[in-house]
């Protein structure tokens, strides 16, 4: 079975609505209601649907409660890393030591991995690198340790 194949079983008229629904209220939420937005934003919205259905795995789901318990994870630690990064910035002279952090993850390579290195993306800070085939991942660091 083709993984276009796998993409048209899924694709049922409330899933697609409800997907589009969810990415036209996001682009009203972050770009605003604007009609002259309107012709891009629903560009946008269709390809996001599109590419939503095409990459999600079979029969994955979203799980409310654990984005919920993601949720009240990240946002403080990544509130907090702004603050530190932010403080580090504006002392005089900063103390700020750019460069590579080398972390050994247990996670099998494919989407387990890629989750955890964008997660790592959206921290402060933070930027994933590289991901070598045992399981080595190379993110770069404002700084490189803790005071």
């Amino acid at each position: 079975m083709t993984r276009a194949s796998r993409t048209h079983e899924r694709l049922t008229p409330q899933r697609l609505f409800g997907r589009c629904f969810s990415f036209l209220a996001l682009w009203m939420i972050l770009i605003g209601p604007g009609l002259k937005d309107l012709p891009i934003g629903l560009l946008a919205v269709l390809v996001a649907t599109w590419a939503s259905m095409a990459l999600w795995p079979p029969g994955g789901s979203p799980s409310p409660r654990g984005i919920i318990g993601f949720l009240m994870y990240f946002l403080p630690r990544s509130v907090s890393a702004g603050i530190d990064v932010a403080r580090r910035a504006m002392t005089t002279p900063p103390t700020l030591a750019p460069g590579v952090v080398t972390y050994r993850t247990s996670l099998p390579p494919g989407m387990g991995r890629d989750a955890a290195r964008t997660v790592m993306s959206l921290q402060p800070g933070k930027l994933p690198i590289a991901s070598e085939s045992d399981g080595t991942l190379l993110e770069g660091s404002e700084f490189r340790a803790w005071p």
